[in-house]
């Protein structure tokens, strides 16, 4: 029977990460990953994806300082980098100069360098690139800073506050994996194929282009906006729902009951409520509107999804809306990588059928 898109077939068994809507559980590797991104730094997760364990201290500083030391661009990444069309979207740049990485050197099967390496440079380029655009001057990487506090430095030219630090990176750890999604299933089709993981890649970046997939939370800014107070919160609420409209933000295609990743964003927007207002304002228009979409929308399961706090902490840490889908792509990449390796273990090439509808000979 045929399924559209795909949907409900179980394509590939992996040990990587466990997506159940039904019960709203997110696993990475047998830990929950709510729990992750409350407690751990991006390098400990993507150590996690890839090497299948948490690392002990030793490993972690020598993973850390293999990221820090793969952070610049070279000499021929560089120039491709300020000679690209000045529209050329950030996702088409990350995707151009990936590609230009895939030299010789990169060969099946995909290596844990050339990972490290591919995911050195992503913010490199993202920060790159948006300052260009600016008309200011790249900020070169900071090597006593990890990787998301980097990547915050390199954007402005200032330390982030801890605070900032702490609430993106909760963000990125739950946006690294979520499944058999389009570009993780795009990026292994292409690596079982025996093709390397810049191609693989390359490809995964194309699909998370698409706004059907890597569609970036601006509603859900434009709604907080457009509330702009807690006072305003109510009416404002009740008058988009009354006139029909979607609030952003809630509702979900895969999770029926709450979002395991809003639920760690929330948890980690209270923790740092007093510090930032933004994240109280948003704590307080989530509780209202769960409560005005159970008496609008009685048994709809309406709840909070990951773009509401995603958008809360992107606009917290003045990232940006032309950024927002690179930055998703900069902590998805871990994910891709993981399957990448997972299909490279135990490959075999993927090829489904088709069901030809067309006209026959006569």
């Amino acid at each position: 029977m045929l399924q559209k898109g795909l949907e409900g077939i179980v394509a590939a068994q992996s040990t990587i990460s466990l997506v159940d809507g039904e019960k709203g559980h997110l696993v990475y590797r047998g830990y929950w990953a709510k729990e992750l991104a409350q407690k751990n730094s991006f390098e400990e997760i993507a150590y996690l994806l890839w090497e299948k364990r948490l690392p002990d201290q030793k490993e972690l500083c020598e993973f850390k300082e293999g990221l820090k030391c793969q952070r610049e661009l070279t000499s021929h990444e560089e120039n491709i980098l300020r000679e690209l069309p000045e529209k050329m979207e950030m996702m088409s740049v990350i995707r151009t100069i990936i590609s230009s990485t895939g030299t010789s050197d990169y060969q099946w099967p995909s290596s844990r360098e050339q990972a490290i390496r591919v995911s050195s440079i992503i913010p490199t380029i993202i920060a790159k690139r948006h300052r260009l655009q600016q008309g200011k001057s790249p900020i070169k990487p900071d090597m006593e800073l990890d990787h998301v506090a980097n990547y915050l430095y390199m954007l402005t030219g200032s330390m982030p506050l801890n605070e900032h630090v702490k609430a993106l990176t909760g963000y990125l750890i739950l946006t690294m994996e979520h499944g058999m999604n389009a570009s993780t299933f795009a990026a292994r089709v292409i690596a079982s194929t025996q093709s390397d993981l810049i191609s693989s890649l390359t490809g995964a970046i194309g699909a998370m282009k698409g706004p059907l997939h890597g569609g970036a939370p601006s509603g859900v800014i434009n709604l907080l906006d457009q509330i702009g107070s807690i006072e305003h919160t109510e009416s404002c609420l009740r008058q988009q729902l009354e006139d029909g409209q979607r609030l952003m933000g809630f509702g979900h295609r895969v999770y029926k009951t709450q979002d395991p990743r809003a639920e760690a964003l929330r948890e980690i927007t209270l923790s740092l409520a007093t510090a930032d207002p933004w994240f109280e304002l948003a704590n307080h228009v989530e509780k209202i509107a769960i409560q005005l979409l159970e008496e609008h929308k009685p048994g709809r399961r309406l709840y909070t999804n990951v773009e509401f706090y995603a958008a809360a902490i992107l606009r917290a840490v003045s990232l940006p809306p032309e950024l927002f889908t690179s930055t998703f792509t900069l902590s998805r990449t871990i994910g891709w990588i993981a399957h990448i390796f997972e299909q490279n273990e135990n490959n075999r090439i993927i090829r489904p059928s088709s069901e030809y509808v067309g006209p026959l000979p006569v």
